[in-house]
């Protein structure tokens, strides 16, 4: 009898573990089911965590998680960034005296006024208003992001997104 009670409750304890995990997302997350915000196709072949935060970026716009994909467009941009720096090996001019990054508004401002690349005025433009609506998402207790503000910046984050890929030598 004392068997069979510990049988029952290792399978028990088996079952509870199994109906806890069912349905449950994976620890490296799910695909997006679409491209609404990027084309998956600019970041294929770049980096694996830039890839990751693309499909963020789409995942959080399907789901009309908008702050969190404001929040991960802010990531993308201050990712791609740095890229470009480390690329053309100058990520110091992008470091505090202790080497830390910059913030991502000083690293817009470092980016824009860097004599090593011409960066078109769409672009110079879009980073501002990408800077913004990340930041308002990330750090305003009472903004809450909407489609409508995402959708307004598709366009400029898409080009300038292409511009920092193609800056940092990505593609």
């Amino acid at each position: 009898m004392k068997e069979l009670a510990k049988s029952a409750l290792q399978a028990s304890k088996a079952l509870r573990f199994d109906v806890s995990t069912f349905g449950s997302v994976p620890d490296v997350g799910l695909p997006a089911y679409s491209q609404q915000v990027l084309p998956r196709s600019l970041f294929s072949g770049t980096r694996g965590y830039i890839e990751k935060i693309v499909n963020q970026i789409n995942g959080a716009y399907e789901k009309g998680w908008f702050d969190a994909c404001a929040v991960m467009i802010r990531r993308l941009i201050e990712t791609l960034i740095i890229e470009c720096f480390e690329d053309h090996k100058i990520a110091d001019h992008i470091k505090s005296a202790s080497g830390d990054f910059l913030y991502l508004g000083d690293l817009v401002q470092k980016f824009v006024d860097e004599p090593g690349w011409n960066v078109g005025r769409n672009t110079q433009r879009a980073l501002r208003k990408l800077k913004n609506i990340g930041d308002q998402s990330a750090h305003s207790r009472r903004f809450t992001a909407r489609r409508w503000d995402i959708d307004k910046v598709v366009d400029d984050l898409r080009v300038a997104a292409e511009e920092l890929v193609y800056l940092a030598r990505l593609k």
